[in-house]
């Protein structure tokens, strides 16, 4: 089955923020927000965290330089989160385990909906497993696209999709799981060929679905994952939640 690991992306500024601070170092309820999604791994089994940093990366790296199951590797430019992950190359090829790729800013993901995506993944043998969330209001938001039987067919954009694409309420939050080899392959045939000139992350599902590998999304996120911080109103947004769920200050 191979070991688990993680990427976790965390080299953003976080413009909207209003502060020189990386986003992920942002306090909530306490602690750096990128703190409880280390934790939520920790708790799957994610046995190497693979950081990737950029804006003020070595403010990043102090803050976690206690913990000693991260490695960290930089993206100096940003090109988008498939760009972010091709940093990581020489860590993912060193394993032929599970890879679990998440955003170091969502302080809310659930150590549960991890088991579940984790569980399901290695059982059925997918070379790539999407976290999806059901949410009445999905705008915004790139769709889950199925055919008729429910089968698996893409993400599409919220800009990009059709009007009846838009009534699609399962959407996706940017959590995945790889076979590291698949997202390898994945990663070496991503191209910038759009409008924004950057590598996206959401094209490798596509891509290793194009190749006949096994890819599908399971909605196993709860409603809180859906909160992500890009503003100081999101983040009180989000401290109020967890205050609500009973997070503890630490």
């Amino acid at each position: 089955m191979g070991k688990r690991i993680a990427v976790v992306l965390a080299a953003g500024k976080g413009t909207r923020m209003q502060s020189e601070m990386p986003k992920v170092l942002f306090p909530v309820l306490g602690r750096p927000m990128i703190e409880y999604v280390l934790d939520a791994l920790r708790e799957v089994g994610v046995e190497k965290i693979v950081c990737v940093v950029g804006y003020r990366a070595e403010d990043v790296q102090e803050a976690l330089k206690s913990h000693d199951d991260i490695v960290f590797v930089q993206q100096t430019q940003q090109l988008g989160t498939g760009h972010a992950v091709q940093m990581c190359l020489d860590e993912l090829k060193s394993t032929d385990g599970s890879v679990v790729v998440l955003a170091g800013d969502s302080p809310l993901v659930q150590s549960s909906s991890l088991g579940e995506l984790f569980e399901a993944f290695e059982a059925d043998g997918h070379a790539c497993l999407l976290g999806t969330l059901k949410r009445d209001d999905p705008t915004g938001l790139g769709r889950i696209v199925r055919d008729d039987a429910g089968v698996f067919e893409g993400i599409v954009e919220e800009k990009d999709a059709t009007p009846q694409q838009r009534t699609i309420t399962e959407v996706n939050m940017s959590t995945y799981v790889f076979q590291a080899p698949r997202l390898v392959e994945a990663l070496s045939r991503l191209t910038n060929d759009n409008a924004q000139g950057e590598y996206y992350l959401t094209d490798c599902p596509k891509i290793l679905k194009g190749l006949g590998d096994k890819v599908d999304a399971l909605p196993v996120l709860k409603a809180c994952e859906a909160y992500s911080i890009n503003s100081r109103e999101q983040l009180a947004e989000v401290e109020r939640v967890m205050a609500e769920i009973g997070y503890n200050k630490s």
